[in-house]
């Protein structure tokens, strides 16, 4: 009997790997195939191996990082089958197994607008920072994605453009082509990450393959029934504490993080305040310019205009191109200049809002940040050393003749400890180890 001892070595942990152990009833040569590689290999790499020498399990030597046992059981159980012992022969070291490789992850984004957006698209933006850093740390990820995204992963597109771009494409038949199509190819990945809402939910029944969804935030309470519906199977992530809801049951809260290289750092104190998002009633555009005006200062406005009524009636009135200036939507090239340039982001909102990515950006910049105290605003904002958290006009406009208090390279360094993409993959990676290792546990 041939022994193939795998050194298992895990991307978040720097401790040395440990050893899983397979063989089969006949000597083999391991010097084909894989053995010649001797080096860091893939569980594909792995599992053609096995699959093609015939090997069937023998024995397990511990491991320190479970779920990387359980994890390679399950899928070498399902190709090989059953173990045998009792048998005696050599052992032959051979490689590293990169647990990362072994993860096979297909990513669902949405296909309102491209991932990554040219200009608006958070959950899109969001989506395309995770799945590149994914791609990065070692996984095997596909992301399914309008056909015009761009990714260094592998892309599978139903949707040639995304349907917020293009008026030609049905969104509800765009959504059910695009949902259907990873679901009908689940069988190829170890798991789905889910970042469309709840609709694909009710997919996730029909297929074996976990699926792990974060929750951008609830558009309505009406929608809450179908998370609950599949609350045991499924597996929630939140992007704050405060978008929790008391119905559900989550397996963690990982906030959004950013890739800090296009945002540049500014030390210099900004000329005018800025509002920085899709102008909604939600937003507080209106509230901006009251408080920009109280105080005297530029206030400019860029965003996509969601609401159109809202924009001619409480927004554009104010526009004169000297007290106010609307510059539209700012896409990536621009978004640096843009929010290193500000004194301050001005975030007066008027609901709970679940994160919000632009006042992140905004202190990657070096500029703090001025909100009302809703939602996930505690979570993010530092009040008195990031920004500050205000809960009406009044206490905004005091708040700006404060800002000289605030050390702008304080709030780059905040984001730098707090917001980072990497943070964010590498708390993914966790999430996905501890479902997996759940998921194996269930099927032994």
């Amino acid at each position: 009997m041939h022994i193939v001892i795998i050194k298992l070595h895990d991307p978040l942990d720097q401790s040395p790997g440990s050893h899983f152990v397979t063989g089969d009833m006949q000597p083999r040569n391991h010097t084909g195939a894989l053995g010649a590689q001797r080096g860091r290999v893939s569980l594909n790499q792995l599992l053609a191996f096995l699959y093609n020498s015939h090997l069937m399990i023998a024995h397990w030597c511990h491991l320190t990082n479970n779920v990387h046992r359980l994890l390679v059981w399950k899928k070498i159980s399902r190709i090989i089958g059953s173990s045998r012992s009792g048998s005696s022969g050599s052992i032959s070291h051979f490689g590293t197994l990169n647990p990362g490789m072994s993860m096979r992850i297909a990513v669902l984004s949405p296909v309102s607008w491209r991932t990554p957006p040219r200009h608006y698209g958070p959950w899109e933006f969001v989506v395309s920072l995770l799945t590149e850093e994914l791609v990065r740390l070692g996984l095997e990820v596909t992301l399914f994605a309008t056909g015009d995204s761009e990714t260094s992963g592998k892309l599978i597109a139903v949707c040639p453009r995304p349907y917020s771009e293009d008026s030609s494409v049905d969104p509800k038949v765009a959504e059910c082509l695009h949902i259907s199509e990873v679901f009908e190819r689940s069988a190829d990945f170890d798991l789905i990450h889910n970042h469309f809402d709840f609709l694909p939910l009710t997919y996730s029944g029909l297929v074996e393959t976990p699926v792990v969804t974060t929750i951008h935030g609830f558009s309505s309470p009406a929608i809450i029934p179908v998370y609950r519906k599949y609350n045991a199977r499924g597996h929630y992530v939140a992007i704050s504490e405060s978008d929790k809801s008391p119905q559900l049951d989550y397996i963690a809260t990982i906030h959004h993080g950013i890739d800090l290289a296009p945002f540049t750092f500014s030390a210099a104190t900004g000329e005018y305040l800025l509002f920085f998002g899709r102008i909604h009633p939600h937003k507080g555009v209106r509230e901006a310019i009251e408080v920009a005006q109280r105080v005297g200062i530029k206030l400019m406005i860029a965003g996509i205009i969601q609401d159109r009524d809202y924009f001619t009636t409480e927004v554009e009135p104010h526009i004169d191109g000297t007290t106010v200036e609307y510059i539209g939507p700012v896409g990536p090239d621009r978004k640096s200049d843009m929010l290193g340039g500000a004194l301050a982001l001005l975030h007066l909102i008027s609901f709970d809002e679940p994160f919000g990515l632009s006042l992140i950006e905004s202190m990657a910049c070096g500029t703090p940040v001025i909100a009302f105290r809703r939602g996930s605003m505690p979570e993010l904002v530092r009040h008195g050393e990031t920004g500050y958290l205000v809960d009406d006009i009044e206490a905004a406009v005091k708040a700006v003749s404060m800002l000289a208090n605030i050390d702008r390279s304080a709030c780059r360094a905040d984001v730098e400890q707090r917001f980072t993409s990497a943070r964010m993959a590498r708390d993914y990676i966790r999430v996905y180890q501890q479902i997996l290792n759940r998921e194996a546990r269930n099927d032994r």
